[in-house]
């Protein structure tokens, strides 16, 4: 359950900034996920919940965004999207590969008055 952990960590930098920005109110909070950080998108929502109670951002909408894993084969250069859980070349079948998205963490933005 690392998801309450990360909405710890995340809701402390939006109470920040709103605070650095003097925000009274934070109105909505826009996260990126990469697949492979494997976040369960409710279970975080709750966290995130608990974690900015009686904040300024007690009532903001959260907007997240799971972003797809996408590799890129050592061995042939093609670059393609995991489907699946199938972490081979679509065209060569190289288990040797980079991974170019998927591991994001991020506050994208955030929105308040």
């Amino acid at each position: 359950m690392h998801e309450i952990r990360i909405a710890e960590d995340l809701s402390k930098i939006v109470i920040d900034v709103a605070v650095e920005r003097k925000l009274r109110k934070v109105t909505k909070v826009n996260i990126s996920f990469g697949e492979l950080v494997q976040i369960v998108p409710e279970i975080f929502e709750f966290a995130f919940r608990e974690a900015v109670r009686d904040s300024v951002a007690q009532e903001a909408l959260l907007d997240i965004e799971v972003v797809p894993v996408r590799m890129k084969c050592i061995e042939c250069g093609t670059g393609f999207r995991v489907e699946d859980n199938n972490f081979k070349c679509a065209k060569c079948g190289s288990t040797d590969l980079e991974i170019l998205n998927g591991k994001e963490l991020f506050i994208k933005s955030l929105e308040g008055e």
